[in-house]
């Protein structure tokens, strides 16, 4: 058991429950929209393709033209962008891919399985009716939903919307996330470390986080270990913002002031979660007077911590604001090449496949090691009390999947 700790998908549950869509959109070019999530379906007023074309270079022709031994003659030419007219019986069409298929023309002959020879052409072949060629409103019909509120635009997803002639789209504004850390042993690369000090490796390791989400992000810098100065900065960063996320100062050290001081000015609603590593991880809310609460997430301040309960529990929180539809979270069944002892909490394994269609596991999975992360491809999320023997079956999350490279 593990009393007065959530388990990992008690957590998710409420994380989710408690992020809310951003209701602003706005419109922008489609080809700038790429990583933005759809507010509104698409639907087209076009078919696509527009008219009955030919799949590749080749003759226009009628089927029942064809004869053993017998020439067509050429009575046209039709590239791409052209419009023929109607092909007269006993003759063909030179076609290019492309082109619109002319009038009473039931097939295309791919110009390989054809010779050419003064103005007329021998079918080499057998044909039938309807071969290469692409149908009007094959691809899209018009009227039909070609993109649906909710979807995050990628390139295919852009071109689909250029398919139908789309200049612009509607989509959620981006969200706006205030950042700091604490501990007054942080320094800034670039900086001298005093003594006892180290480099702050989490404000870079979020930033590229919440960047590769679309998110803009406002970074308040490092908080020194001071409940008064994580407070004033707390009451700063609520101003304006979708979302404040924070690591380090969560735990229960006498220098951690990050959920004593989101408790003064707001409230906090989730402590403490089974899973390793992150278990200190908090939310709650910080309440401006004449403005809308503002939503906090406090990540533990070791490295591996505060890297992996972003992937798993921020990720999804910050996807349900920004409209996605679905919030996946898919797991593969992979062979693990290694053995663990398990946890009472659940683990998520820093992990590589290997040559042989198996993981691999770091040897050091302290939440200190940030290089585990960098060696890693993904996590193998582990449930709790669950001992891995070599060639388990183990849940694999890919970090291509989760945002991460």
């Amino acid at each position: 058991m593990n009393h007065g700790m959530l388990s990992f998908e008690d957590a998710l549950t409420q994380l989710l429950a408690a992020a809310t869509v951003v209701s602003e959109t706005e419109i922008i070019a489609t080809n700038d929209a790429v990583g933005r999530v759809l507010a509104c379906d698409v639907i087209s007023s076009i078919a696509v393709p527009p008219l009955d074309n030919s799949a590749m270079d080749g003759y226009a022709l009628r089927a029942g033209d064809v004869q053993p031994g017998m020439a067509l003659q050429i009575s046209q030419r039709i590239a791409a962008g052209q419009i023929g007219s109607a092909l007269l019986p006993g003759t063909a069409a030179r076609i290019f891919t492309g082109a619109p298929l002319p009038q009473a023309a039931d097939v295309v002959v791919m110009q390989e399985h054809c010779a050419e020879q003064q103005a007329q052409v021998f079918i080499k072949q057998a044909v039938s009716v309807g071969q290469n060629i692409r149908r009007r409103g094959e691809d899209i019909a018009i009227g039909a939903t070609v993109l649906r509120q909710g979807m995050r635009l990628g390139a295919a997803e852009l071109g689909v919307a250029a398919s139908v002639g789309l200049a612009q789209l509607t989509v959620f504004r981006k969200l706006k996330v205030a950042l700091f850390s604490t501990g007054d042993e942080l320094a800034l690369p670039g900086e001298a470390l005093k003594p006892g000090g180290i480099y702050n490796s989490n404000r870079t390791t979020l930033h590229a986080l919440l960047h590769g989400m679309g998110c803009v992000v406002t970074d308040f810098g490092i908080v020194p270990d001071k409940l008064e100065s994580t407070r004033r900065v707390l009451r700063e960063a609520a101003q304006d913002h979708d979302l404040i996320l924070t690591s380090g100062g969560v735990s229960v050290g006498e220098e951690d002031h990050v959920k004593p001081a989101v408790a003064a000015e707001g409230e906090i609603t989730l402590w403490k979660i089974a899973i390793k590593p992150g278990k200190p991880l908090a939310h709650g809310k910080i309440v401006s007077v004449g403005a809308d609460d503002t939503p906090f997430i406090g990540l533990p301040g070791n490295p591996v911590a505060s890297f992996v309960t972003f992937l798993m529990l921020v990720r999804p929180y910050l996807l349900k604001a920004q409209g996605h539809a679905a919030i996946p979270l898919r797991a593969h069944a992979m062979r693990a090449d290694f053995s663990w002892p398990g946890d009472k909490r659940r683990e998520f394994l820093r992990v590589r496949r290997n040559d042989s269609g198996g993981l691999d596991l770091f040897p050091n999975q302290s939440s200190g090691v940030l290089t585990s992360c960098a060696w890693a491809d993904g996590l193998v999320s582990n449930p709790p009390d669950c001992a891995i023997e070599m060639g388990d079956s183990v849940e694999f999350l890919p970090f291509a999947e989760l945002g991460v490279r």
